[in-house]
Parts: C-alpha cells; structure tokens; sequence
C-alpha cells in the first residue's frame, strides 16, 4: 500500500531534496544536485518565482515508510494569463520503478489541479524556464550536466502509460573542440558587426558585466517571449539569477554584444562543466563540495552552453555568429576540448546550426508531456 503525504515539513522536504540522490546512488551517470540550493529553490522565502507562481510537494511512502517516490505541483499563474490556459505544471518527479507508486503521485498532482480550477497538466517543468524541464529519453549512458538531470529509462513508459502525450523535445549536444577553429567563424562575425553596426562589451572582469545586466535581462524576456512556457522575469527573478551564476562566471564565456547606443541585442554565457565535480561533492557543499567546485570552474576541459539570446529585432540577422566568435576565442585560450549545449528546444536552428562546421552528436534528448484533465 502506497501512501501519499503533502510535504509540510523541513525534516520532509530534506527528504524531498534527498530522495534521488538515494535512488540513483553509485549511478555512473547521475549528477547530484546540490541539496541545499534544491532546498532554496523549493521555499517561498528564498526565491522569487513565488511572486507568479504557487505550489504543492508531495513525498510516497512504502509499507516500511521508506520514501519511494516524489512531485510537486506547480502553478504559474503569469504563464496562464499570458497563454489563456489553465496549466498545472509538475515537476521534480523521481520513483521507483513500481506503477503503482507513479499512479498514486500523479493522481495527486492531478487532483490539486482540478481543485484549483485547472484543465491541463504539463511537465516535467519548474516555476521558469530556467528549471531543468522534460524527462530524459534518449542518452541514459552519457553524463549530464549539471543543468540537465539524469532519470531512469522507466519514467517514460509510466508517465504514457497514466495518458500523458508529448509536448516539446529538447536536445542537448557535444561539440568537439578542433586543434584550430575554422576561420570561417572570425569571418562571418566581422561581417555581421560592421553591417547592423555591432560590437562586443569589453570585459576584462566579472565587475565588467554588472553595467550590462539590466540589459541582458531586458535582452533575455524579448528573445524568449514566444519560448515554450517561458513568462517574463520579475525584478526579483532577475536578482536571484544574478545571485546564482554571476559569482562564477568566467569572462572569456561570456559575450554581450551592443548596438551603437550600447544597449545589449545579444549575449551569451557558458560556464565550465560542473558535472564531475557536483559527483564527487555528493548532493552537499560541506565539507569538501565547495573545493570540487571551485577546482571545476578553474581547471577543465569542458564547457556547457546555459545560455544564447538574441533580441527579437535582431533574429536572423547573424548576432549568434558574433556571440559564438567571442567563445571561441575563450575556448582557444583555455584549452577546452568539448562544449555540451545544455537543452534546447529541438527546433532551435539558429543555434544548432552554429556547430555544422565542427564534430558534433547529439547525445542526449529530454521530453515534456501533455494530459488534459
């Protein structure tokens, strides 16, 4: 017998944040995230996503009372507005390969829906675009990273099996780093600065970035207004990002490029590959975590690519080129051999098309689903 119980508690939602670092331990392929900042991201108090949106956690029970599943569901209520539907998100989904176990989470989830008035659930998703979305389908013996997730082959088969139909793709891809990157790039960048009249911030430092946030932020919610369940950020949303990734940036990832009157109509961010590093801190920052870390974001060879924008009057017109040319020039100096785009929706051309002169695979594939209630 199953039993479901609403997390309510900060020993439950301990347990919530813990339970797949449990079911996948000594998993080859699974990256522990970072409990404490799960934790965060979880609570009303400490992140600002709370300001649109709402949200239940539920934790499953075994007969032993050993935990054996979790959900939550999510409702961001400027997403509905925006879009005019009545959507249930769920999302931080992991359970045992037992269907009695994802019947009786799901059936809850679905269940708060209908008593908030709503008529679709979607998911795997978070509060915002920047959540790890989708289940992973393709790719189970490649390492994630850190932005990605890993689950078990099961999930989709259970998830499909209680009504639940596909609703976006999203791939992630490895790019091999050649020993000389085609000049092609350093042309196609020049040519599209000097006819939109653009060219790259200076950035010697992290301090360089901070005049230019407010317009990366600005940038970001128009490239990624019509993006699936994407809703523009808040200000505080906008802080809380800082919070989270500007602290470790690395300028020579980092590209925002500017129009003649220094306003920002692209940019991009990479960040060295956490994923090795978040193994070896095993779901804690104490006491070691920190140092794995921090050796990661110093010394690797690998890169992951969180972010590209371009703003929407300048779709179309070669920005990523520019935005690409200045991660190369990173990537030259610093020796990396791999980038790992981290997902993007499958018909994302415009970047895709950035590797089709170098090595590339795509690796991994991830899926959201639809149900109507």
């Amino acid at each position: 017998m199953i039993k479901i119980k609403e997390v309510t508690t900060g020993k439950e939602l301990e347990a919530f944040v813990h339970f797949p670092n449990q079911l996948y331990k000594g998993n080859p392929y699974y990256v522990p995230q970072i409990e404490s900042m799960d934790r965060d991201t979880l609570t009303p108090e400490k992140n600002h996503a709370f300001e649109v949106c709402e949200s239940k956690y539920w934790l499953a029970y075994d007969e032993k009372g050993e935990v054996v599943g979790r959900v939550a569901g999510i409702i961001n209520r400027n997403y509905n507005e925006k879009t005019g539907e009545k959507v249930c998100r769920f999302g931080w989904i992991d359970f045992i390969d037992d269907r009695e176990v994802s019947k009786a989470l799901m059936d809850t989830v679905e269940r708060y829906a209908k008593e908030n008035g709503m008529k679709v659930m979607s998911g795997p998703m978070g509060f915002l675009e920047f959540d790890t979305a989708g289940i992973l389908v393709e790719g189970f013996n490649q390492l994630p990273t850190a932005y990605g997730k890993y689950n078990a082959p099961y999930y989709e088969g259970h998830l499909v099996d209680l009504g639940y139909l596909k609703d976006a793709d999203f791939v992630e891809y490895l790019i091999k780093v050649p020993e000389v990157i085609p000049e092609r790039y350093a042309r196609m960048s020049q040519i599209v600065s000097v006819k939109n009249s653009l060219h790259q911030a200076m950035l010697k430092s992290r301090a360089d970035i901070e005049p230019y946030l407010e317009g990366v932020f600005r940038c970001l919610n128009s490239a990624y207004s019509q993006l699936h369940g994407f809703t523009e950020l808040t200000q505080g949303q906008c802080e809380d990002l800082k919070k989270q990734f500007v602290t470790n940036l690395n300028v020579d990832y980092v590209s925002i490029v500017l129009d003649t009157d220094e306003q920002v109509v692209g940019f991009g961010v990479g960040l060295p590959s956490l994923a090795k590093a978040m193994q070896k801190a095993k779901g804690s920052l104490l006491p070691f975590g920190w140092l794995h870390l921090l050796r990661a974001l110093r010394k690797n060879d690998t890169i992951d690519l969180l972010l590209i924008a371009v703003d929407e009057k300048y779709k179309n017109k070669g920005v990523n080129a520019m935005i690409f040319h200045k991660f190369a020039e990173g990537i030259t100096k610093n020796g990396i051999k791999y980038i790992e785009s981290t997902r993007e929706l499958e018909d994302n051309t415009s970047v895709q098309n950035l590797w089709r002169y170098l090595e590339h695979d795509l690796t991994k594939r991830a899926r959201t689903y639809r149900k109507s209630l």
